[in-house]
């Protein structure tokens, strides 16, 4: 692991993806990209004829360029190579972009979890779309957590698609020297797998490149059966992977992904299928 990127807007959700971030970097030795997002419009940006809109702009970034100063004065932090770095545009496709350029190994983001206060980690809209669309895995961290990861689970819907993500989560983990299960959640509905049929999907599932080890809970939703697992076997991540749903199939199905990073107690990591 050698670059991982922390979007930022100064807020206690931000600090507590650099923490974690200060973390695995003093384990890896990997650079820190802390990056913050001035969110103009376009119209602000592309404009030239202004002076009131270059003076915003001037402002703004001359506003994030002296909060960085005390926001990365951490004891934590030493030792660490950091960058911090400002850019203009949305979050979603600043971060897209430079994790791409950099070959970033992990993103790291704050939630609020059930916080009521403000900004693009408060509102929640910027990490669940991340959490929904990045290429790079995402690790999602809320107030309080720890993060000496020792024991994680990877949660899997046996489908043959999701193998890579399964390999990825299995990569990382294997480099945080963190033990890992997998665990499928069997539910009372059309996706109903009796004991048979189960056992001849892990064994096809295994054959692909998966685990030769699943187990099986049983609960009304894969978030509840999760969890609920997760809580009962002392777990310190939970993995999943996302399919990225967009439009009417978001729309009339959601995200497990993002869902699970909303009411998870534990730090969450999506893998993108």
């Amino acid at each position: 692991m050698k670059h991982i990127i922390i979007p930022v807007d100064f807020s206690a959700f931000s600090e507590n993806a650099l923490k974690a971030g200060a973390v695995l970097a003093q384990k890896f030795g990997a650079k820190l990209h802390v990056l913050h997002m001035l969110e103009l419009s376009d119209s602000i940006i592309s404009s030239s004829s202004s002076s009131g809109r270059d003076n915003e702009m001037l402002f703004l970034l001359q506003l994030a360029q002296k909060q960085f100063g005390p926001f990365l004065d951490k004891d934590y932090l030493k030792g660490v190579e950091v960058e911090a770095v400002v850019k203009h545009h949305k979050v979603y496709a600043e971060v897209d972009s430079i994790a791409k350029d950099i070959h970033a190994d992990l993103i790291i983001m704050g939630s609020r979890g059930k916080s009521r206060e403000t900004g693009f980690f408060g509102t929640g809209s910027n990490t669940a779309r991340m959490v929904r669309n990045s290429e790079t895995p995402v690790l999602v961290v809320k107030e309080g957590q720890d993060f000496a990861f020792a024991k994680a689970v990877i949660a899997t819907d046996l489908s043959l698609e999701s193998i890579p993500a399964y390999k990825k989560a299995k990569t990382l983990f294997d480099m945080l020297d963190c033990d890992h299960e997998t665990v499928y959640v069997n539910r009372p509905d059309s996706s109903f797998l009796s004991d048979t049929d189960f056992n001849e999907r892990v064994e096809e599932f295994a054959h692909a490149g998966g685990p030769e080890q699943v187990k099986s809970v049983n609960d009304y939703s894969i978030e509840a059966g999760v969890l609920s697992y997760a809580d009962q076997h002392d777990i310190d991540l939970v993995a999943v992977s996302t399919h990225a749903r967009k439009g009417a199939d978001y729309f009339f199905n959601g995200s497990i992904a993002e869902s699970i990073a909303q009411h998870s107690n534990l730090p969450v990591l999506s893998f993108k299928i």
